[in-house]
């Protein structure tokens, strides 16, 4: 067909049109436009929109249980026989954790160093949390931390299964079930989601109402904040640890550019997950390796949703006031450490992470997502396209200290 033909014109124009209108973030960006306006212009409206936003979270939160349940016991079920894996396995695991602690601390250091969360609080009637948060702080004790806090019970039940699983006689027939159940939650999930943008403009309108346009300074900020944090973590951290077995970061991105445009259009890094694993193999990664550490790393290694959710917590705490000790602090990093671990690769998830997160954490009131929820939508694309990387190069650097990597190709092969 010829390109420049009349038709070939009129087809493209339908198909860009098409590709716009049903994106999610395109209507997640006109509500939060409208809900801007409607807070602004109709303040009173505005906040009448608070059950909107409200009722959407709630819908969210009630897949916090089994989403954390199902990614932690099939990402340790999914390692096989614990014996068989069991170098592999702890290395991976001991690596996971240690990137994923240094991408939290990060996270941590960059957003009390550009402080997003700190403005000028006179138009801004955030006294209900301090209550909150006082009354926290002077009934506070880890056993009724834990009897109370029904996240932290699912996980440990989670990881408790995962490891039992593995030593089931039925176990693929179960892991089996518990993939069917696994894809109708993240089925229903994704439908949640897609009711996104009447959240954000919710959320947005009753936001700017309630507390005016100022609120769109720290938004702004925090967004800003976590892409220069992902990008630090990602060039800094992870490309020191190629450069040490003398791979390219930059020729690596050039390597995967198909998986990671993939990643930017669904938001999701899971979407690149079996294109990714062929491309490892060819680039000289053990098959064992890659089958191995990708789908364990979807669930252990998560380093762009720790970022933002460690930078999340600390800008509403900033927002509300709440004075986190440096102890507190590292209370929130474990609580991450265990929860981040609770979110896969999809679209939404790492707003639920942060949802159980704050309910844990019994420290920043839950109605503080409110003022996330609005540009939630646009940070996904970052936390994804940094999850997809950190475990390319995991899966490398595991390999590599195997000595079980071949002689580096990138040059893809498609078949």
């Amino acid at each position: 067909m010829n390109v420049n033909s009349p038709n070939f014109s009129s087809k493209t124009k339908k198909s860009l049109f098409r590709s716009v209108v049903t994106n999610l973030t395109f209507w997640v960006l006109i509500s939060i436009i409208a809900g801007v306006l409607l807070g602004h212009f109709f303040p009173e409206n505005g906040v009448k929109m608070k059950i909107v936003g409200d009722t959407f979270v709630d819908i969210i939160k009630l897949f916090i249980g089994p989403i954390i349940f199902l990614t932690i016991v099939l990402g340790i079920s999914g390692m096989g026989n614990l014996k068989k894996v069991g170098r592999i396995g702890v290395k991976s695991l001991a690596y996971f954790e240690v990137v994923s602690t240094i991408a939290l601390a990060i996270g941590v250091a960059v957003a009390y160093l550009f402080q997003p969360g700190k403005i000028d609080k006179s138009g801004l009637d955030l006294q209900d949390a301090s209550k909150y948060t006082n009354h926290a702080a002077e009934n506070f004790s880890w056993l009724q931390f834990f009897f109370s806090n029904f996240t932290l019970q699912v996980l440990l039940t989670a990881i408790f299964c995962g490891i039992a699983l593995n030593f089931y006689k039925k176990r693929e027939q179960t892991i089996l079930v518990l993939e069917r159940f696994s894809k109708v939650v993240f089925t229903g999930l994704k439908y949640v989601m897609y009711f996104a943008p009447l959240g954000a403009f919710g959320g947005m309108a009753y936001t700017i109402g309630k507390f005016g346009l100022e609120t769109l300074i720290p938004l702004g900020k925090l967004m800003l904040c976590v892409y220069m944090t992902m990008a630090l973590f990602v060039f800094l951290i992870l490309g020191s640890l190629l450069k040490y077995y003398k791979i390219n970061m930059l020729s690596i991105l050039k390597y995967i550019k198909e998986e990671l445009l993939l990643v930017l259009g669904t938001s999701s890094s899971e979407a690149a997950l079996p294109g990714i694993m062929v491309k490892l193999e060819q680039m000289g990664c053990s098959k064992s390796v890659v089958g191995l550490v990708i789908p364990t790393g979807y669930s252990f290694n998560l380093d762009g949703t720790s970022i933002y959710l460690s930078m999340s917590v600390i800008f509403l705490a900033q927002l509300y006031d709440v004075h986190l000790s440096f102890f507190e602090i590292l209370t929130v990093i474990g609580i991450l450490m265990i929860t981040s671990k609770g979110a896969a690769g999809v679209t939404g998830s790492g707003f639920i992470v942060l949802a159980s997160t704050l309910t844990a954490l019994h420290k920043i009131p839950v109605e503080g997502l409110a003022f996330l929820l609005g540009v939630d939508k646009f940070m996904s694309e970052a936390r994804a396209i940094t999850n997809l990387i950190g475990n390319t190069v995991a899966t490398i650097i595991i390999s590599k200290t195997e000595r079980d990597f071949t002689e580096l190709n990138l040059n893809p092969v498609h078949e």
